[in-house]
């Protein structure tokens, strides 16, 4: 392992911003711990649903607050986004090239859950599960995904999104709210431009850190106290709801689609993820701390696309001997279930371990894929892409 370490930390360029990889790794962790808290499997009378604690206590309201972190990963996505634009422009790589690259390394692992979901559905339906709990499982596999159409849209507008500035989504997020929540309340369904505006907030706002428009202390802590003030007026005096999540039965979700709320509080977590980027630099010197964020890096897609499923795994598999166990099986209405399911989370994780290990070279690419994926990279020219493809090829035999 120490070697390892040494010859991750050896193949570092100098001048890699390890804190914006750090932000991703956070980002991608922060959903998956936030999904593995609120989601509960309930079996009952032979069937299974999903629901959440967040329905039976509204005093865990905050674990939404700690966990819903697509805001930070937007914004990491638009720096990167912008800058690796940029730079293959700058190659003189054309767009088409370049959003290939892209779009290439952001759905290749995709296809994998969608094939293996499709046997899974198939031979439970065949073994005689009900469609409700099958629909119940696929619902929670596949509801993530959105995230991904909507960063793949928001990528593909990048040189626009480059160039804009991130009030004008905010208006348009505003406009639709007063709409929807107003007294004019139109149509539900206006709320989904709200899809494409909310998250292009911190996308712009990415976009305009890489062009080194973020620089003062003063932006950041404004970011970070405006939206926080902004998200607790909104909750207290305009009646949005107070998790930032969805939550079975409530009337209103934040999330979806985005409401204005949810967008102040996504300025907010960007502001800290700014105010964070010294501190990470410094503990990111240290070659153990970057090297473990390196590797999260290098499975984030695998990590995100197979968490729900390791989840279910370990649900199933527990349900096989006997009764329903606490904290998996069990109505999420106390403080007992909060406790059992905090235990579980181990076993979750070495589940997730597990897709880890039988899936990642979805993401990664092998054999001839990975060869082909690798010129066509190459005439992109992406740094990111290579940095990546050097670490995957130290720890390839390691891991």
């Amino acid at each position: 392992m120490r070697e390892l370490i040494r010859r991750i930390e050896a193949a570092t360029p100098p001048d890699r911003d390890r804190a914006v990889d750090a932000l991703r790794a956070l980002a991608i962790l922060g959903v998956v711990l936030g999904h593995w808290l609120v989601t509960a499997l309930v079996a009952d009378s032979g069937t299974v649903r999903a629901n959440s604690p967040l329905s039976y206590l509204p005093e865990l309201t905050p674990v939404s607050w700690l966990f819903q972190t697509l805001a930070v990963f937007f914004l990491v996505g638009g720096k990167v986004g912008a800058s690796g634009y940029v730079s293959a422009r700058a190659r003189g790589v054309g767009y088409r090239q370049w959003l290939g690259a892209r779009m290439v390394r952001l759905f290749r692992p995709v296809a994998a859950v969608l094939v293996v979901w499709a046997v899974v559905a198939g031979a439970l339906l065949v073994s005689g599960v009900g469609v409700d709990t099958v629909r119940a499982l696929l619902k929670l596999v596949l509801s993530p995904l959105w995230f991904l159409l909507v960063f793949a849209a928001l990528t593909a507008a990048t040189p626009l999104l480059a160039r804009l500035n991130p009030l004008w989504p905010i208006a348009v997020v505003l406009h639709v709210d007063l709409f929807r929540f107003g007294p004019l309340s139109a149509d539900e369904r206006t709320g989904w431009i709200n899809v494409a505006a909310g998250w292009a907030v911190p996308y712009c706002l990415g976009a305009l850190w890489a062009r080194d428009g973020l620089p003062r202390p003063a932006i950041r802590w404004t970011l970070l106290l405006g939206g926080a003030a902004t998200t607790a007026l909104l909750v207290a005096v305009a009646g949005y709801p107070a998790s930032m999540v969805g939550v079975p039965g409530a009337e209103v979700s934040n999330l979806n689609p985005p409401t204005l709320a949810a967008v102040s509080f996504g300025l907010a977590q960007c502001g800290a993820a700014l105010l964070l980027l010294d501190p990470l630099r410094r503990v990111l010197r240290r070659p153990g701390a970057w090297a473990a964020v390196a590797l999260v890096n290098l499975s984030a897609m695998t990590v995100f696309l197979w968490h729900q499923t390791a989840m279910m795994a370990v649900t199933a598999s527990a349900l096989l001997p006997g009764d329903p166990l606490p904290g998996l099986h069990t109505v999420p209405d106390g403080a007992g279930w909060v406790f059992a399911r905090l235990a579980w989370l181990p076993v979750f994780a070495l589940a997730l371990l597990a897709c880890w290990g039988a899936f990642r070279s979805y993401e990664q690419g092998q054999g001839k894929g990975r060869r082909r994926l690798r010129k066509r990279e190459d005439r992109v020219g992406s740094r990111e892409v290579h940095e990546q493809q050097t670490t995957r090829h130290l720890v390839k035999s390691r891991l």
